[in-house]
């Protein structure tokens, strides 16, 4: 902890703190910090449970992922209070967890927005990994009834999981194209140079025709 106090930076904080993370450690100091460390589970169990930004996301980088049992992991998420550490928990840990997809549908219902989040994150994963069961125009049928006015964490990841559905799945791009261009979702989102757009059919069409070129 006192060597996590030493790499606080005010300027990164206040940076950080825009987006709604409490911390001023610079993000490539702390992954140098975590490949000194390497695997350690005690080490990050223990850092969780201080309940500090910056201390949990070195847990995320140096804990064994498939060491935590389902109540854990459903636990931590509720736990997890800031966005990076949310996705960090969904992205470094829970998908290399042998409870992802349990977690996935048990969360995609949950009546809480940032829970239900993560469940849509997982679904996206599968949708581009794993499709197969999946009932894709079922989703397609949420996103179109609920996007439009779901909370920003929950709308932001049921909009990635529309502009995957699009990009991964020909016969359905026409409809997640028609859906984004209804809704019209992250339409006005300022999108810095040389990146690409959230707004899903711009990003849609863009993945598409880097894949043909």
């Amino acid at each position: 902890m006192a060597e996590l106090a030493a790499l606080e930076d005010p300027r990164a904080r206040e940076v950080n703190e825009r987006h709604g993370d409490d911390h001023g450690v610079n993000l490539g100091k702390l992954r140098a910090l975590a490949k000194r460390l390497r695997t350690q589970q005690d080490l990050a169990v223990g850092l969780w449970a201080t309940d500090d930004t910056a201390a949990k996301l070195l847990a995320l980088l140096i804990c064994r992922p498939k060491a935590f049992e389902l109540g854990q992991l459903d636990a931590m998420l509720r736990q997890a209070r800031t966005p990076k550490v949310h996705d960090w928990l969904v992205n470094h840990v829970v998908k290399k967890s042998s409870h992802a997809e349990e977690l996935r549908v048990a969360w995609l219902a949950d009546p809480g927005p940032v829970v239900a989040s993560a469940g849509w994150a997982l679904t996206t994963e599968r949708v581009a990994k794993a499709p197969e069961g999946l009932d894709l125009d079922g989703l397609l049928d949420v996103i179109e009834a609920e996007m439009k006015n779901a909370p920003d964490r929950l709308q932001w990841s049921m909009n990635h999981c529309l502009a995957q559905i699009g990009i991964e799945h020909p016969a359905l791009r026409p409809r997640a194209l028609a859906i984004g261009e209804r809704l019209g979702v992250l339409k006005d989102y300022p999108t810095p140079p040389n990146c690409t757009s959230p707004f899903a059919p711009t990003w849609i069409n863009e993945m598409v025709r880097r894949r043909s070129t």
